[in-house]
C-alpha cells in the first residue's frame, strides 16, 4: 500500500454541533433516520458536581488489516492499495453483517434495503482533490484527514500541549 489515509480527531475541540455528522448525511444523500456513516456521541464521567463530558465523532478508521473486508464471504469490502480506504460494493452486499461482527468497533450500517454502508471518506470528493465533506465542514477544526503519517505527527505535536494544560 502506497499511502494509508486515515481520520485524526481532537475531543478537546469538539463542540458537538453535528455539523460533521450532517454534512456527511447531506453529501450522500442519506435519508434522515436511517444511517449515519459518521456519528457524534458524548461520554460523560463523575458524579455531580464533578463531571467531565467529552464528544467524540466516529467513522470508519478504514483500518490497515481491515477485519470486515476479511470477514465479508461475498467479496463485497475491499480495501484499495493506492489509498487504504475501505470501500464497499453494494451490489455484492447479501446484508450478511459478518463485516459487523468483525469490526472492532461496530461501524458497519445498513441500509434500508439490508445492504452495509460506512464511510468511503468522500471517495468522489477525494478524487476532484478536496477532503471529506466532514473534516471540511467542522467549523473548530476538530477534525482533520490525510495520511496516517501526516495525521501521527499532528497528534504526536499535541500529546505535549496537553499534557501541560495547554
Amino acid at each position: 500500500m502506497s499511502k494509508q489515509y486515515a481520520f485524526y480527531f481532537d475531543s478537546d475541540r469538539c463542540i458537538k454541533c453535528y455539523a460533521c455528522e450532517i454534512a456527511c448525511l447531506q453529501w450522500h444523500e442519506i435519508k434522515a433516520g436511517t444511517v449515519k456513516l459518521r456519528h457524534v456521541s458524548e461520554v460523560t464521567r463523575g458524579v455531580f458536581p464533578f463531571v467531565t463530558r467529552i464528544f467524540l465523532s466516529a467513522a470508519c478508521r478504514h483500518c490497515s488489516d481491515a477485519p470486515c473486508a476479511a470477514a465479508c464471504p461475498a467479496g463485497a469490502i475491499n480495501q484499495r492499495v493506492e489509498d487504504g480506504i475501505v470501500v464497499v460494493d453494494r451490489l455484492k452486499c447479501t446484508g450478511c453483517r459478518a463485516c459487523l461482527e468483525a469490526c472492532p468497533d461496530g461501524i458497519p450500517q445498513f441500509s434500508e434495503d439490508g445492504k452495509m454502508q460506512k464511510c468511503d471518506m468522500c471517495l468522489d470528493r477525494l478524487q476532484l482533490g478536496q477532503t471529506p465533506f466532514c473534516v471540511s465542514s467542522c467549523p473548530t477544526q476538530a477534525l482533520h484527514w490525510g495520511t496516517a503519517e501526516e495525521l501521527n505527527r499532528t497528534a504526536s505535536s499535541r500529546v505535549p500541549r496537553k499534557r501541560a494544560g495547554l
